[in-house]
């Protein structure tokens, strides 16, 4: 099956972000919906992906040969490793400077993004930074604690996990 640019490039993004959800790519995508979404992996890429057993969006390994791209997440290939190695946007990179360690008291969302307007003078929405963290607990670095609300922190310490701005 030949891809076209598009799709190729597509695929490649879905390689990188491993694994990922239907609204992450939405986001990234520039598309109305979910379901969109699903349409086009349908359509263009179904022989390029797979659900895992969470329902998240993952490459096939044929996939992230054609495209020449890393897959997003690096470690062993036992299911509950962390990885050694992630590949995220610029905002999820600098959510992992900042979110409490692994040993500190979990923090709110809306705890991190006021450390992202200290540490990095910038001014994210509260979604993001919430889409953020969730897309690097979905990687398994960082764990959710359930008080209140629910709240956030490194599940590994941060120098076992090198972290790639794509």
């Amino acid at each position: 099956m030949t891809l076209s640019d598009e799709a190729e490039e597509r695929l490649a993004d879905i390689v990188r972000l491993q694994p990922t959800k239907n609204k992450e790519l939405q986001n990234r995508w520039d598309l109305e919906s979910g379901s969109e979404v699903h349409r086009y992996l349908e359509s263009e890429l179904k022989d390029y992906y797979y659900r895992d057993d969470n329902s998240l969006i993952r490459a096939t390994a044929e996939a992230a040969e054609l495209v020449g791209v890393e897959p997003g997440v690096e470690g062993d290939d036992e299911a509950e490793s962390v990885p050694s190695v992630i590949r995220v946007p610029s905002l999820e990179a600098r959510v992992f400077e900042v979110v409490a360690g692994p040993d500190d008291r979990s923090e709110s969302v809306v705890s991190v993004l006021n450390k992202l307007r200290e540490e990095f003078d910038i001014d994210p929405d509260v979604d993001d930074v919430r889409r953020a963290l969730q897309s690097l607990r979905r990687k398994g670095v960082i764990e959710v604690v359930y008080r209140t609300v629910p709240t956030f922190r490194l599940a590994v310490e941060r120098d076992e996990v090198d972290v790639e701005v794509v």
